[in-house]
């Protein structure tokens, strides 16, 4: 049995989606992101940094969305194409460009105060939200053309991997967060990541993940914020 420390909407999300996929129970113990309890001593005992998520597992407790998430699907032999596979360089590049790049500039987009003096977040903004556009794009090509190693729900019949799991999450925030910010991100423009999004959202495994942190059906596609803790900082 697994133990995630999670926060609704919050990168445990995307590992909560995995272990979903992958059919392993688990128990979901929340952290108390207001009190400020992952600073707390037994938090930090699990996770030095005091980042959210940590699994412990029988091996230990991981953090680092990245390497929960490789390991799970080393684990559990899924979500990922095995090492040897002809695609597994592909894939890690991509896994570690979401992980590396793309959620590293969303953590400054959503949090500026903390990387940056006040008077230059309005420019750092506005640089940050045409690169993570551009992200978007590229992620919407590679969809768009079945890049190897990347997406794979790209069919009705097609389960999703971690890239899935992983982009619709960061593209489900960048349209929500943050939430005192201009709303700039538009889904509608890229139309190969909605279809997968709207493939994806109607798992029977992700209305479960989705119910359960009161997301709403529509998590990918139609994102509203969180019902129970209103719109969390990521």
């Amino acid at each position: 049995m697994y133990i995630l420390h999670y926060a609704p909407d919050n990168a445990s999300l995307i590992v909560r989606l995995a272990l979903a996929e992958l059919g392993q129970p688990c128990t979901c113990v929340p952290v108390d992101r207001a009190a400020r309890e992952q600073d707390g001593m037994a938090y930090r005992a699990l996770n030095p940094l005091g980042l959210i998520p940590v699994l412990e597992t029988p091996q230990g407790p991981l953090f680092e969305t990245g390497a929960i998430l490789l390991w799970l699907s080393e684990e559990h032999g899924a979500l990922a194409p095995p090492p040897g596979d002809p695609q597994r360089g592909h894939f890690l590049k991509w896994l570690f460009y979401l992980s590396n790049t793309v959620h590293a500039d969303l953590r400054i987009l959503f949090h500026p105060d903390i990387y940056v003096p006040r008077p230059i977040v309005a420019p750092l903004g506005r640089m940050l939200a045409n690169r993570i556009g551009g992200h978007f794009d590229l992620l919407n090509r590679l969809a768009a053309d079945a890049a190897p190693g990347t997406f794979g729900a790209r069919r009705a019949q097609d389960a999703p991997n971690l890239i899935d799991l992983y982009a619709l999450v960061l593209m489900r925030w960048t349209a929500l967060y943050p939430d005192d910010g201009p709303r700039w991100f538009d889904i509608r423009r890229y139309p190969a990541l909605l279809d997968i999004a709207q493939r994806v959202e109607r798992r029977e495994t992700v209305r479960m993940v989705a119910k359960a942190e009161g997301l709403g059906p529509t998590l990918f596609s139609a994102p509203g914020y969180p019902i129970q803790t209103g719109a969390p900082a990521r």
